[in-house]
């Protein structure tokens, strides 16, 4: 995989330091700064790659602090292990097999991603999408990257719901950007990637492990759903940047698409917020 930006400047600043040594004055590379986000990218940049990851963070943290207020509203005590509100839960649009296959609010396999359970649930996904959600966008770019997201999440949400089971959180999603890390791997050669492919099926056996042996309410189902929908998608996208011209487009094309699923999904939510329990 290309090295990401930040690792970009370093590489840079010691090649620099060499030619200075050797008697050079060339001066080093000042970084750029994303004018979108404000994140820095690198040197000789021509786009952000993780404009798209901020975006999904703001968007999780912003429904976890609806969560939680409305939580407290209802007598949750705050602390680090608080859990929230189910019934909270429930009406901000949280994966529920009743409600999606004989209400057909098929909405909830969108709005689940973007809940969670407590402040550690939120703490390990988000810092899980900083560390590995700005390599697949780089690799894709943002558009590319927003509709593998969204599609590989709802991927696992709909195998958990057909397993019946009640969920929220960020992980399908984020297991689906493994799967697609580890497709990439299959696909390029080499004695790095051939250590990295080793990397990532250890984590998603341990992932898989401790799911099952943990006790918690981990939904694997939806995990699983997550890890093959994302290296199926992996195997079929080419693994760059679209070029100009047409590829661009489509690209574009399913980031719009991606980005009116999760509107539409979030308008529904707030249609239906006030439905079912009391």
């Amino acid at each position: 995989m290309a090295l990401p930006y930040e690792w970009q400047l370093r590489v840079n600043k010691i090649k620099v330091f060499f030619h200075r040594f050797f008697g050079g004055n060339e001066e080093a590379p000042r970084p750029k700064m994303c004018p979108a986000c404000g994140t820095l990218v690198g040197v000789s940049a021509t786009r952000c790659h993780e404009c798209g990851t901020t975006v999904l963070l703001i968007v999780n943290f912003l429904m976890f602090a609806v969560t939680l207020v409305s939580s407290l509203q209802r007598g949750t005590s705050l602390g680090l292990m608080a859990t929230m509100d189910g019934e909270v839960l429930y009406r901000l649009g949280a994966s529920s097999p009743v409600a999606i296959f004989y209400d057909h609010q098929w909405f909830r396999l969108v709005t689940a991603m973007f809940l969670h359970f407590d402040i550690l649930h939120i703490a390990f996904n988000m810092w899980v999408l900083w560390d590995i959600g700005p390599i697949i966008e780089e690799v894709y770019g943002s558009a590319r990257y927003l509709f593998l997201y969204t599609i590989t999440g709802i991927a696992g949400f709909l195998l958990s719901a057909l397993r019946g089971h009640n969920a929220v959180g960020a992980s399908t999603a984020l297991m689906g950007l493994i799967g697609i890390m580890l497709a990439i791997t299959t696909k390029r050669g080499g004695a790095a990637m051939k250590a990295e492919r080793s990397r990532l099926i250890l984590w998603i056996v341990i992932i898989f492990a401790w799911g099952m042996a943990s006790g918690l309410n981990v939904d694997n189902w939806g995990h699983f759903g997550g890890v093959a929908s994302g290296f199926a998608l992996g195997r079929i996208f080419a693994d760059r940047q679209p070029t100009p011209g047409n590829e661009m487009k489509r690209a574009y094309a399913l980031g719009w698409l991606a980005a009116v699923i999760i509107l539409v999904s979030f308008a529904f939510m707030i249609w239906h917020v006030r439905d079912g329990l009391s």
